[in-house]
């Protein structure tokens, strides 16, 4: 009798476990989801996004055109922004298009412009199979009074057969990820938004690293580690001298 109802508990007790582990499978399930049809978009990532900083931005390409290598992609400059300078890549020649300014401005160290980089295209020399990815830097200076405000980089990626247009710009409140091709995007932070700076980061894992290991660069462990293995060797001899006393 007992056994019966520890068994109808145990039923009572997995069921709504059960239950919990799937809606958490079912979870995951969409997040996994999210995240696969987010990486398939042509998309941003960035060393710092803080407002009046210097950041190198890194377009990624995941994908060509619906089986098709891709041969050019051609990134449009927001007006928020003067210069960019472009990184190298070996497999694509690069050329950055400019523009006049319908007034002369400043540039970030006082001198006058009278136009602005708009568009950088990257040509492929050997075209980026479907199947492959590939990355694009451009390093520039992020508008100083922009914090809180998104800034959009159409780009057009044209492959041997066809093209896709990643323009899409959201309307207010709307997702990016709802949209078909959407354009890559990055929101400027206020200054200091980022935290620490990854130099500042070395050094502090740099001072952590030698708190660590002591003046004579030891670690904790290691002391330990000789420790126990010489009180192990030590024991070893004993023994080994009263096995010979014993003969």
């Amino acid at each position: 009798m007992t056994a019966i109802k520890n068994e109808k508990a145990h039923a009572k007790t997995a069921r709504p476990l059960a239950m919990g582990a799937a809606a958490a499978l079912g979870g995951l399930a969409l997040t996994i989801g999210g995240a696969d049809a987010a990486s398939a978009h042509v998309t941003i990532a960035s060393d710092t996004d803080e407002a009046g900083a210097y950041s190198v931005l890194t377009f990624s390409v995941p994908h060509g055109c619906d089986g098709s290598a891709t041969d050019k992609i051609a990134i449009q400059v927001p007006d928020e922004i003067d210069a960019v300078t472009p990184t190298r890549n070996p497999f694509y020649s690069v050329d950055v298009k400019t523009e006049k300014l319908d007034h002369p401005a400043k540039d970030s160290h006082g001198n006058e412009m009278t136009e602005r980089d708009s568009e950088v295209v990257y040509k492929a020399k050997t075209p980026l199979p479907d199947d492959q990815r590939d990355t694009f830097e451009l390093s520039l200076k992020l508008p100083d009074d922009a914090a809180g405000k998104t800034l959009h980089f159409p780009t057009v990626q044209t492959c041997e057969k066809g093209e896709s247009a990643w323009v899409q710009v959201p309307a207010q409140g709307q997702d990016a990820d709802d949209l078909e091709l959407p354009a890559p995007e990055i929101t400027i932070t206020e200054p200091g938004a980022d935290g620490e700076h990854p130099g500042d980061t070395a050094a502090k894992s740099a001072d952590v690293d030698t708190a660590a290991r002591g003046d004579d660069g030891q670690t904790p462990l290691t002391i330990a580690s000789l420790v126990v293995g010489t009180l192990g060797l030590i024991g070893a001899i004993i023994a080994l001298g009263r096995g010979r006393k014993k003969g």
